[in-house]
């Protein structure tokens, strides 16, 4: 692993800033900061001590150090690609499906990963001001069939613990909200702002679920894995959301060690999302066959609570379709029954 120096101790976002931190050779300056003219760059130092900086294939630089390849646009990609613009009604909202809505009050992270379906807009565009928040929180108490609300961004964790309470704080008083979801990579990228301060916060009358982020065995570091323990021990139960990636995830032993790892982490595998076709992120993806099979390969390998959905967000803002394989062969459930199942993997 790389060893955090002085120079390192703080978010690295350029260039050089990479260089002088070992993660990129100083020739590749100049190509990363082409990346980084397009799209947000940031690596915080508890990301940065997992990178090996002397393997070209390490899966933790993969997903973070920018790459010359995003500046590729295959065909299909688009902006937007799962239609967030097409279900907001104003701004900070995405009312997609009826009894949930998406509320993003801010578009910062404290990482950026490189393959990200909202990286047009993240770390480029400014957080809800009071009056956009005002109206954001009147469209959801104006909708009563508003069942959850899915905080999200950005990384709404990255909010000052006083303004995440007070928020936390109105969704909680509003009578047919039921839920609240918040999605965030913080327990893994920057595990120390998980403290009491941001834990009162949370603290709500109505339950508070966190959906952590987290792609690859070696994210759930000993400092994450604290910090996740101190969300559970605080009455909050934890998901697990993961996108299968080229290179970093996509065989069935490593994907096999990060479920182990998030149910050890007290965190339930809830998604394994196919990538979506978000600009220059085509050397991520993988084929929806190859993500069939590695799920098909992972049926008996591990442990039901290890068992994620594995989705599709399709393309123009349908929603999330269950896209699993099927593991039995046969023209009807009485086939299954008796002799002439199969078995498949």
């Amino acid at each position: 692993m790389n060893e955090i120096t002085p120079r390192s101790r703080r978010t690295l976002r350029t260039g050089a800033e990479l260089a002088a931190a070992a993660l990129i050779p100083p020739e590749r300056i100049a190509a990363i900061d082409r990346v980084a003219e397009r799209y947000a760059v940031a690596i915080t130092p508890s990301i940065a001590a997992l990178i090996d900086p002397t393997d070209p294939d390490d899966p933790i630089a993969h997903q973070f150090v920018p790459d010359e390849a995003e500046l590729d646009m295959t065909a299909g990609e688009r902006p937007d690609p799962i239609g967030d613009g097409t279900h907001s009604p104003v701004r900070g909202i995405v009312h997609r499906y009826p009894d949930r809505a998406l509320l993003t009050p801010l578009l910062t992270c404290p990482v950026y990963c490189r393959y990200c379906f909202r990286r047009e807009r993240v770390g480029q565009e400014k957080a809800l001001s009071e009056a956009e928040l005002a109206v954001a929180l009147d469209y959801i108490r104006a909708h009563e069939e508003l069942w959850e609300v899915i905080l999200t961004g950005g990384d709404p964790l990255m909010l000052p613990p006083a303004r995440l309470g007070a928020l936390i704080t109105a969704l909680d008083a509003i009578p047919h909200v039921r839920t609240i979801r918040i999605h965030s990579r913080v327990p893994v990228a920057d595990p120390a702002r998980i403290d009491q301060r941001m834990l009162a916060a949370l603290d709500a009358s109505k339950p508070v679920w966190v959906a952590v982020h987290v792609n690859h065995a070696r994210e759930l570091a000993p400092e994450a894995r604290a910090a996740c323990a101190r969300l559970a021990r605080a009455g909050i139960p934890l998901l697990g959301q993961t996108v299968l990636l080229k290179d970093v995830n996509d065989d069935a032993a490593t994907m096999e060690a990060l479920l182990r790892s998030m149910v050890e982490s007290r965190i339930k595998p809830y998604y394994l999302h196919h990538l979506d076709a978000a600009p220059g992120t085509g050397h991520f993806r993988t084929t929806i066959a190859e993500g069939q099979a590695l799920m098909r390969a992972l049926r008996g390998r591990v442990s039901g609570l290890c068992q994620p959905e594995y989705v599709l967000d399709i393309p123009g803002g349908h929603g999330k379709a269950p896209i699993g394989p099927v593991y039995l062969r046969g023209d009807g459930i009485e086939d299954w029954r008796g002799e002439r199942h199969v078995r498949i993997g």
